[in-house]
């Protein structure tokens, strides 16, 4: 029954998705242009707020929102000028084009014409009879019969995008003016019960498009003025044209920076003589981009969208069907918001998980992941990222250690295999035999002033993070000896009054009970021996226990560590004070 239920929750969840894209799909002529005005809103924001500090809301949103309609207004409008412009005057410069092709001819060694020639031969022997062409036919032109006094065919294809625009512009003041009560309906809409996570999203997606738009917009404007300066200097024909052009369409993901290079390219071919200066062209662009990619996007943006590459491919394609050319304008600060609002929503935590650029796997979950698919030398890399930005020695704590517990759950809850176990534990074993060989610290030889007893409580694993935890220790003057398995207890203690171990450190990695140690632990006590007791519960936080250590304090154990350095500390302070009479012998990491 349970597994029912689950299918039908699944269906009923892609059922949902379903609908959403339909409605989305077909109530798009209203839903744009709300969208559109939100995102300005988002954009406008920012520069509304001082402002309205100082003169008050009313006039601070009709003074923004009139000189940035305005502006935008003036643009297209001299953009749309100076094109037809260019248009016009392009067949001027015929004579400079057919010399660009003839010098193309001419580099490619008559390859073009010949490449012409077989072209034409190819399509002579596909369709040798021409038919003559059919005798035009007349246009008939019908009268329907429906007359109407407002109908203005001059303003017909203009009326939808200018009521578009007056509609959008209209719901930017109101969301100016009301910005406060829209979020407060919002969260009363859909907080009910979860008050402080849907605070959380709104303020989120608000600070984050708002962030990524004004950083977008700045960048791009740097962009155009670059572009501009850079076609003044070389000469090409109506270069403001150009540098608004490629500021306005690098808002557009992906085509829109090729779109803004094609076109002062092309009419650099066709204007400038010669190639010096198209080519000169080409390199302007070429470094822009390169600048802008590499420097402002990489320092500015830093985490401003919070999109993978991939995730913002597939939202772009997405938004682009649905809503067309201003989907493909407005797919990146849409996607922000419904990957920021999956973060507080469980609904929408497969959003997020696909397209959002945060690590979906920590650091020892995704070395465990790779262990477990025999993948060393990627779990390797996961290992150096973490050194990258970390001590050597905090590798063990926060993804060795870890891997190593879950593997041992895993193994408890009967999802891994004992000889699966055993391969994670010798392959992460493998690999820190190497951090070990790179470290040079392990091979300085310094006199020991505590011999220590490493008793591995039951596996592998257990021995392992007793090598792990000699490593850590290595040069502080401790001699740490690990026992290969856990022997039985009269053997140990025998080596123990031989040997005169100053200590025994009894690994027991989490989830398993800790009755093995404590045993051990009693064991010790009852053998009246002048030693110290440490036991190391080592492991992420999730699987820490505090009534777990209060039991093994309680059987007898001197100190619970809960993580290495923690028993690393507490064995260098024994050191430091350690009796004369223990005698020094040199510093040994060997196994027995």
């Amino acid at each position: 029954m349970q597994e029912v239920v689950r299918i039908d929750r699944g269906w009923l969840t892609l059922a949902g998705g379903v609908l959403v894209v339909a409605i989305l799909y077909t109530a798009q002529a209203v839903i744009v242009p709300i969208a559109l005005a939100v995102l300005l809103t988002f954009l406008l924001t920012p520069v509304v707020m001082p402002l309205q500090r100082r003169i008050g809301r009313v006039p601070a949103v009709l003074a923004v929102v009139v000189l940035t309609f305005t502006v935008l207004g003036a643009v297209g409008w001299a953009t749309t000028r100076q094109l037809s412009l260019v248009v016009q005057e392009l067949p001027s410069y015929r004579q400079n084009i057919r010399q660009k092709v003839r010098d193309i001819r001419t580099a490619g060694d008559g390859s073009v014409g010949a490449l012409s020639e077989a072209l034409e031969d190819v399509r002579k022997e596909i369709a040798p009879d021409s038919p003559e062409a059919a005798p035009p036919q007349p246009v008939v032109i019908r009268d329907d019969g429906v007359t109407t006094p407002w109908r203005l065919p001059a303003l017909g294809p203009m009326f939808e995008p200018l009521a578009t625009a007056a509609l959008v512009i209209v719901l930017v003041i109101f969301m100016l003016l009301e910005r406060q009560e829209l979020r407060d309906r919002l969260i009363r809409l859909f907080g009910h019960g979860r008050l402080t996570g849907t605070t959380r999203a709104f303020d989120e997606a608000g600070r984050r498009v708002s962030r990524y738009l004004l950083t977008q917009s700045l960048i791009n404007l740097a962009y155009g003025v670059g572009v501009c300066a850079g076609l003044w200097a070389i000469g090409v024909p109506y270069p403001v044209l150009w540098g608004l052009l490629g500021a306005m369409l690098r808002f557009i993901p992906y085509v829109g920076p090729l779109a803004g290079t094609a076109a002062p390219l092309i009419v650099a071919l066709a204007v400038l003589e010669g190639w010096t200066r198209p080519l000169l062209v080409a390199a302007l662009f070429l470094v822009l981009e390169l600048f802008t990619n590499l420097v402002l996007e990489t320092v500015f943006y830093a985490g401003a969208a919070g999109i993978s590459q991939v995730g913002l491919l597939v939202a772009v394609a997405f938004w682009t069907w649905l809503w067309g050319p201003l989907g493909l304008l407005m797919a990146t600060p849409l996607t922000v918001c419904i990957t920021v609002l999956g973060r507080h929503v469980p609904g929408l935590g497969l959003v997020t998980a696909l397209l959002s650029d945060d690590p979906v796997l920590e650091p020892p979950v995704r070395f465990y992941q790779r262990l477990l698919a025999g993948d060393q030398e990627e779990a390797a890399e996961v290992l150096e990222d973490h050194l990258k930005s970390d001590q050597l020695t905090s590798v063990y704590d926060a993804v060795i250690i870890p891997a190593l517990t879950y593997a041992e759950l895993d193994r408890m809850e009967g999802r891994l295999s004992p000889e699966e176990e055993r391969a994670v534990v010798g392959a992460a074993s493998e690999l820190v035999d190497e951090i070990v060989a790179a470290d040079p610290a392990a091979d300085e030889a310094v006199p020991a002033a505590l011999r220590v007893l490493g008793y591995p409580a039951r596996s592998d694993a257990d021995a392992l993070a007793l090598r792990i935890l000699g490593h850590v220790l290595a040069g502080s003057g401790i001699a740490l000896d690990v026992l290969d398995a856990s022997p039985p207890m009269f053997e140990a203690l025998q080596r123990i009054r031989d040997r005169r171990y100053a200590a025994v450190c009894i690994a027991d990695l989490p989830p398993g009970p800790p009755s093995r140690a404590r045993h051990l632990a009693k064991r010790l006590r009852a053998a009246q021996l002048d030693l110290r007791v440490l036991i190391g519960r080592w492991g992420p936080e999730a699987l820490e226990d505090e009534q777990t250590n209060e039991t093994l304090l309680a059987g007898g154990a001197d100190h619970v560590g809960t993580t290495v350095h923690e028993t690393a500390t507490a064995l260098r302070e024994q050191a430091a004070s350690a009796a004369p009479d223990r005698g020094q012998v040199p510093q040994t990491q060997a196994r027995a």
